[in-house]
């Protein structure tokens, strides 16, 4: 059984949505979950794409093939009678505008339910008007990235650094072409933190530490 965080309990806190941008590799999907199990709450990763794409009448697979790129999957080869809703009509290539523009309702409306941890997906940006975010960034130094990368995905590890250090750029591009602002400088978020000083489990708890100290946890 999980055990509430110093009794944090979703039915007695004030709502607060946790955004998570991160380095890759850095733990964010894991520090996320983490969060949700500290404060009984629900976590928001690939389970955005899903929903957007339910809530739109797409295929998932269009919105993964996308996700968090800043340059759209050319889709001429994806029309099927089942990839789009009936009647509707789409440019030979999908405009990577609108497709952000689902997703970014998608977590409006998952913040309007109640609190969440989202992850990645520009969403500090997309809820930078609503009063009870906070936004944390993860990094870690590189070659512990590089080899947690190894281990999770069976990455070469000659490969894997050139592999991370893509993966930033994809998310800095994707970040910084769609909020005109800066992936990963600290001015833009709450907390920066190295999980690797702390691990998942500390890091979490220090987020929610944090996030008490701050008063978005009462």
């Amino acid at each position: 059984m999980i055990q509430v965080y110093s009794a944090v309990n979703s039915k007695t806190m004030n709502k607060i949505i946790i955004n998570i941008g991160r380095q890759f590799g850095s733990g964010g999907r894991s520090v996320a979950k983490e969060l949700g199990k500290l404060l009984n709450i629900p976590v928001y990763d690939g389970e955005l794409l899903t929903q957007a794409a339910k809530d739109n009448g797409f295929d998932e697979s269009l919105f993964r093939k996308n996700d968090e790129r800043k340059r759209p999957y050319m889709i001429s080869s994806l029309f099927s009678g089942n990839l789009f809703r009936s009647g509707s009509y789409m440019s030979d290539e999908f405009n990577h505008n609108t497709l952000f523009m689902m997703q970014s309702e998608t977590i409006k409306k998952i913040a309007e339910k109640g609190s969440a941890v989202i992850v990645g997906r520009c969403s500090d940006y997309i809820l930078r008007d609503n009063p009870h975010c906070l936004n944390v960034f993860l990094t870690a130094p590189q070659q512990v990235r590089a080899d947690r990368v190894v281990q999770r995905e069976g990455i070469d590890a000659d490969k894997a650094v050139d592999y991370v250090l893509k993966k930033d750029n994809d998310r800095k591009e994707y970040y910084n072409y769609f909020t005109c602002g800066h992936w990963g400088r600290a001015a833009s978020y709450d907390l920066c933190i190295d999980s690797s000083v702390l691990g998942i489990e500390g890091t979490a708890k220090f987020i929610v530490d944090f996030a008490k100290a701050s008063g978005k946890i009462k």
